[in-house]
């Protein structure tokens, strides 16, 4: 008899200090049943990055996306106000707004016309003058929180979710240049372990990254909700490498830095969303910042194949759970930790 939900769950020990604990155990990278809990409650607790907080920063402008499998659009007002909304029709539940981003002056769903202020209340419903009992104010887009913090723009869709832990970042310098995809063979937390395992797979499978970083003086830090990983450079410079709970990292260097919003899109599948962004984006600045960004690439492809390789691996029956690096792994055993605690939430 297969195991039950809660049993797979339970079988992770959250107390266990670092040098004794183990890996959450294979069953959650590969029981298709932990990818709608953790969208119940990973990802709709969590606050979850949206855009880029300069693309709503004019009344009309908006944003729209996917959060926890619902759809989200996020708009400027009228009134300067910033808003979140379900991006969801009140009469036939079709997306209002179909575009990733942009301008308008009001949100019109496309279907069969009811329009929406910017601030969200119903305003137009064509041929229904003759429906009774109809309470045009209660029909406005259910809101969604909403928040800004440094260059990014968050919604929460669960307000029993902690609040964010917010911490200064110094990113005011850097201007976004472009964004790529990245599509993965493996469920979303081998990114996260991969990404969280403080450098310990840096001099094994980046040789490139290797020759830069000072691997030996690699530090970790960790948060209530965030984790900092650090490196000082070759070149006198130093690397900061913050992830975010659950999916989010910004990789800030001296001229350039890069975000990866790591998205579930099947118990072995998964999309990460690079943003790059430079102190220099001008056309004299481009070549240089496009081959910043296929040495970026070349790191990508090479954890692409080893989070593949672990995915495989997690399906077999000679693996049950590791053990973790107290030098390395803090990080993921954080990770670990919260996972766990929002997962028995759930239950």
């Amino acid at each position: 008899m297969d195991p039950s939900l809660k049993q797979i769950i339970d079988s992770y020990d959250p107390a266990a200090p670092l040098s004794e604990a183990s890996t959450i155990p294979a069953p959650w990278y590969v029981d298709p049943r932990m990818l709608d809990l953790e969208l119940k409650t990973v990802f709709a607790r969590s606050w979850q990055v949206a855009g880029r907080a300069e693309q709503v920063a004019r009344p009309g402008q908006y944003v729209t996306d996917e959060i926890a499998g619902a759809p989200i659009v996020v708009v400027r007002g009228n009134d300067g106000g910033l808003r979140a909304f379900f991006n969801v029709c009140r009469h036939h539940a079709a997306a209002v707004m179909t575009e990733p981003s942009g301008k308008a002056q009001h949100l019109r769903c496309p279907y069969h016309g009811w329009t929406y202020s910017l601030e969200g209340e119903l305003k137009g419903t064509p041929e229904f003058s003759e429906v009774s009992n109809f309470d045009r104010g209660s029909m406005g887009l259910v809101p969604v929180e909403v928040a800004v913090w440094e260059s990014w723009v968050l919604v929460k869709l669960d307000p029993s979710g902690l609040p964010f832990e917010s911490f200064p970042l110094d990113v005011a310098k850097f201007h976004w240049f472009e964004r790529r995809h990245y599509h993965m063979d493996c469920n979303w937390k081998v990114f996260v372990d991969n990404y969280l395992d403080g450098g310990y797979h840096v001099p094994h499978l980046h040789a490139s990254l290797d020759a830069v970083l000072d691997y030996p003086n690699y530090t970790i830090e960790n948060g209530e909700r965030h984790c900092l990983q650090s490196s000082p450079m070759r070149t006198g410079d130093r690397a900061l490498y913050y992830w975010i709970y659950p999916n989010f990292m910004i990789n800030v260097y001296k001229d350039a830095m890069d975000t990866n919003l790591v998205i579930p899109r099947g118990i072995d599948k998964s999309e990460v969303i690079f943003d790059f962004y430079f102190t220099d984006i001008s056309k004299e600045a481009r070549s240089r910042n496009l081959a910043s960004i296929a040495a970026s690439e070349r790191i990508q492809d090479e954890d692409t194949a080893i989070c593949k390789s672990v995915q495989r691996g997690l399906a077999s029956r000679a693996y049950t759970a590791g053990r973790l690096s107290v030098r390395r792994e803090t990080g993921e055993h954080l990770f670990h930790r919260l996972l766990h605690a929002d997962l028995k939430m759930g239950l």
